[in-house]
């Protein structure tokens, strides 16, 4: 693709072109007298079609750092130039490859005779491009790719989208032009993405939220917040509510803190350190200064410390709802999935070394428990292992390593492991679900710690009175309730189970003398714990239209037949007719429903 841009447009430069989990993007300077358009992006595909069809090479060529920079110099590629500069400051040893589409001019095949198209046999000859074919096209990349233009299938390639990014994110940095594409092995596959793909534009939670009035994120509060409306603030609080019932009966504490502290705990914590570029601008009170959490577990530790604790005490498990506050730019924030202000479901365990392996088995049968009652059964777990830099003896490591492994094993689950992706501070476990559709969420993630314990100075009394460190476990099932709210509500597409419904069941009158009949079969409805409304003053199909589209998960109608006879007219969300039944029955299914937390009537 950007060697079709750069031979249909002039004076266009590259910067970084990765792939995606669904395809890839990729990043140029146009000049600003010649922006690119959405029409441009068929002329583009045409070319690149052409290109396919010449069947040239990818050859690989090692160069030194000098010669990669007079080239780029000749070339005229300020970003590129910027790319090996910071990849030579990575490691000034790192090896410098080029990739080039057609056979390397001359010069290029001078410098390195060793070049050979990736996936060939060591020496073989490079075809040269048919004749006519596009002029050789080069780039840095580490490759690999696959052996020639013509593996690609022209017709398993689309060219999505264009945007505006800044150059590496930064918002003072030059305004580039994105081209997102995806590419698969064959046309059914790329048929088959569309499709998924128009799924999950009817399912985007911020459309649906906007239509089922569940939320909205304004520029009042600089558009990284939410506000939450009374639909969705009543699914919170009944996901909140079931949260803390699986919590106490686990014999975890509820635990509340502020959402601002001084900026010494975050320096004593590392975050000024580590993290302060996601932190908020700090404020200044009485000659103090104070930050905006973006973390809970200080303060959690801040309520251990304020108790003396002996072995025989712990493990200790403190839980909150913790309202968190990081910076994101602008142009990185999405719906409910990326935003400024966020609800943890945090907890954090203090445990002696022995129990680290039955509180992991603990945590992932929560996990478990809470996913699976909103359908989630599907998981892709990793184990993220000891880093090059950590903190920690090797002891400590490879029992904590150990006892992941064995919490994992006791669940029958399996995993993949990330060697070295573990945290500085400790090994932990991803866990990943799949929604309706088979897109993968990141939710669940357990984290051991051994760095803020020794950092706050946490201890416990041993059997023989001496100081020791606890373990100390982060862990999250949701992540966040916002995101998890907005996966939620892609993957009901809107549509929530009957248990988990704002509003559960709508009352239509056919006509206002039935209004009173109505009302008082709401009011027992309420005295039951069922969320219900009456609705009339319009056409009995206009009605049922309107909670159609409200997607409510019982649907009764109201006539002159059912006020006689104490009964409604049930249909179902979606169009099952299920006929006349008595109000008290509904009122009661409804009710076993939410008792058992069921999306079945």
């Amino acid at each position: 693709m950007a060697m079709a841009v750069q031979r249909l447009f002039k004076g266009v430069q590259v910067t970084v072109g990765p792939w995606t989990e669904r395809g890839f993007f990729y990043d140029f300077h146009f000049p600003p007298e010649s922006p690119l358009t959405d029409k441009d992006l068929k002329k583009i595909k045409k070319e690149m079609a052409k290109i396919m069809k010449a069947n040239l090479p990818f050859v690989r060529e090692e160069v030194t750092p000098a010669e990669a920079e007079a080239r780029i110099r000749a070339a005229g590629e300020a970003y590129k130039l910027e790319i090996l500069q910071s990849i030579l400051q990575r490691d000034a040893n790192a090896p410098i490859t080029i990739y080039h589409i057609g056979e390397p001019a001359a010069p290029a095949a001078a410098a390195a005779p060793a070049a050979v198209v990736e996936g060939a046999a060591e020496g073989a000859a490079v075809p040269a491009p048919k004749s006519g074919g596009p002029a050789p096209w080069w780039d840095l990349c580490a490759g690999p790719h696959v052996e020639r233009t013509g593996d690609i299938d022209p017709d398993a390639v689309e060219l999505e989208s264009i945007a505006g990014a800044y150059w590496r994110g930064d918002e003072s940095a030059p305004m580039l032009t994105r081209i997102h594409g995806t590419a698969w092995e064959s046309a059914e596959q790329l048929a088959a993405y569309k499709k998924l793909k128009e799924e999950a534009a009817r399912r985007d939670h911020r459309k649906l939220g906007a239509e089922l009035n569940l939320f909205s994120i304004q520029e009042a509060s600089g558009g990284g917040l939410v506000y939450w409306h009374p639909p969705g603030a009543m699914v919170r609080h009944l996901i909140e509510s079931f949260w803390k019932e699986l919590h106490l009966a686990r014999g975890y504490q509820l635990v509340y803190s502020p959402h601002i502290a001084k900026a010494d705990l975050w320096q004593t914590s590392g975050h000024l350190d580590f993290y302060r570029e996601n932190m908020y601008q700090q404020m200044q009170v009485e000659d103090e200064n104070y930050q905006l959490r973006p973390m809970n577990c200080p303060f959690h530790i801040s309520v251990y410390k304020a108790g003396y604790y002996s072995y025989r005490d712990l493990p200790l498990r403190f839980a909150e709802l913790g309202t968190v506050y990081r910076y994101e730019r602008s142009g990185t924030m999405h719906g409910l999935f990326r935003v400024r202000g966020f609800t943890q479901d945090d907890a954090h365990i203090f445990c002696l070394p022995s129990q680290i392996t039955s509180e992991i088995k603990g945590v992932l049968d929560l996990v478990e428990e809470t996913l699976g009652t909103f359908g989630f059964r599907d998981y892709e777990v990793n184990l993220s292992t000891r880093p090059e830099k950590s903190v920690g003896s090797d002891a400590i490591w490879e029992t904590a390593e150990g006892a992941l492994r064995e919490a994992l094993a006791a669940k029958g689950w399996g995993y993949q492991v990330d060697a070295g992706g573990g945290a500085f501070y400790g090994p932990k476990i991803d866990i990943k679900i799949r929604d309706a559709i088979g897109r993968k969420w990141q939710c669940s993630t357990i984290q051991l710690d051994f760095n803020l314990p020794e950092r706050f100075d946490v201890v416990y009394m041993d059997s023989g009175s001496a100081r020791q460190r606890p373990i100390m476990i982060h862990r999250a099932i949701f992540g966040s309730l916002e995101r998890f709210f907005g996966v939620l509500i892609e993957n009901y597409a809107g549509a929530f189970p009957l248990w988990l419904a704002p509003v559960q069941v709508r009352l239509l009158t056919v006509n206002d003398s039935l209004a009173d009949y109505a009302h008082g079969v709401a009011a027992a409805m309420r005295a039951s714990g069922v969320r219900v409304e009456v609705v009339g003053g319009a056409s009995i199909g206009k009605l049922i239209r309107n909670a159609e589209t409200a997607k409510t998960p019982v649907i009764c109608v109201v006539g002159a037949r059912e006020a006689e006879s104490g009964s409604l007219s049930v249909r179902l969300y979606g169009g099952q007719e299920l006929g006349s039944m008595p109000a008290q029955d509904v009122t009661q299914r409804i009710s076993a429903a939410t008792a058992a937390r069921s999306g079945t009537f």
